[in-house]
């Protein structure tokens, strides 16, 4: 590791905290780098709902316990991610037995048992969650996305999970977090169902803003409007999953090998003007996290098209600085 090279998360000490998501593999391969640059952590997979209790009653902490050790060793935060979503959640706890779906009972019950489990085991070592993941509809008015959720508890669901987590840890911050955040009509629409939060008195704390962006998209106004949106509603802002690809949605190419003098140059443009704004509104931005910590290991490797690279982070695939790092600096 370059020693004339600034740690990013000091340099940011001021305005918020700097953040990485990790996994088993690069908690070894980015060590140096993670211990350097980043003073928060969030467990990019071994702490969703398959990867902690596959089978019901069967609690696997192998892996996310290996995450806490190494953020106490290392005097770094944890942010929980995440307790309920559609996605990366077994069929049991959908299911009965026989194949048919539960009550709306009973899934309340398993809900409610692996929120206070997992809760209660890292309280005091996870500083906040992300309580529920992607309930918002992206198109069309309906509100809410269809899933098993909504299918047998109902619309309330969200308000019993944040209930929940804030019975099992009454000082961990508790987020909603969400995708595609700064187009206008699905922010509305995460407004619509967060207000509704605030105003029956649900316990939330805060938005998590993906922030899955690319070199061309969405727009700077559309996020600095979204910000302010946010913002509107009283509650702290976190960026929780950051990239910035170097491809266009729409752009299936597969030839690159690396990228070209033109997407890094945007994609340094992008960091400087999006730090630029994260700064501007450090009074409730409160922490800001990238999905990876640097280019060689990225969930965007091979989506949406198998056999393609990408280099979404300011740390290149030797962990060296990008020029957009040296943007982010400045």
């Amino acid at each position: 590791m370059n020693r004339d090279v600034p740690s990013l998360y000091e340099v940011y000490q001021q305005h918020f905290h700097i953040g990485a998501a990790v996994n088993p593999v690069t908690l070894k391969s980015q060590k140096e780098l993670l211990i350097k640059h980043f003073n928060s952590l969030t467990a990019e997979n071994e702490m969703k709902f398959e990867s902690l209790q596959p089978e019901e009653g069967v609690f696997t902490f192998d892996n996310a316990d290996n995450l806490i050790a190494f953020a106490k060793q290392h005097e770094k935060n944890v942010r929980g991610h995440t307790l309920v979503w559609h996605n990366q959640t077994p069929d049991w706890v959908f299911t009965n037995k026989d194949g048919s779906l539960v009550d709306r009972d009973t899934l309340l019950e398993r809900m409610k048992t692996h929120i206070s489990t997992v809760m209660e085991r890292y309280k005091g070592d996870i500083y906040c969650w992300d309580v529920v993941n992607e309930v918002i509809a992206d198109k069309g008015q309906q509100l809410l996305r269809d899933s098993k959720w909504t299918e047998i508890i109902g619309e309330d669901f969200i308000d019993k999970a944040f209930e929940f987590a804030h019975n099992a840890d009454p000082n961990a911050a508790l987020f909603y977090n969400d995708y595609n955040e700064s187009d206008p009509l699905k922010c509305e629409k995460i407004i619509t169902m967060i207000k509704g939060l605030v105003d029956r008195g649900v316990p939330i704390h805060g938005v998590g803003l993906q922030a899955h962006w690319n070199i061309y998209s969405p727009t700077l106004d559309n996020i600095r409007k979204a910000i302010e949106r946010y913002a509107s509603l009283g509650l702290q802002l976190h960026i929780t999953e950051m990239d910035v690809s170097v491809f266009d949605h729409e752009d299936k190419r597969t030839d690159l090998i690396a990228p070209t003098e033109e997407m890094l140059q945007r994609q340094t443009e992008r960091y400087d003007s999006m730090f630029q704004l994260f700064r501007e509104y450090s009074d409730v931005i409160t922490s800001v996290t990238f999905w990876g910590g640097a280019d060689d290991y990225t969930w965007l490797n091979d989506f949406p098209v198998r056999g393609r690279k990408n280099w979404p982070f300011l740390f290149n695939e030797n962990h060296q600085p990008k020029s957009s790092f040296w943007k982010v600096i400045d």
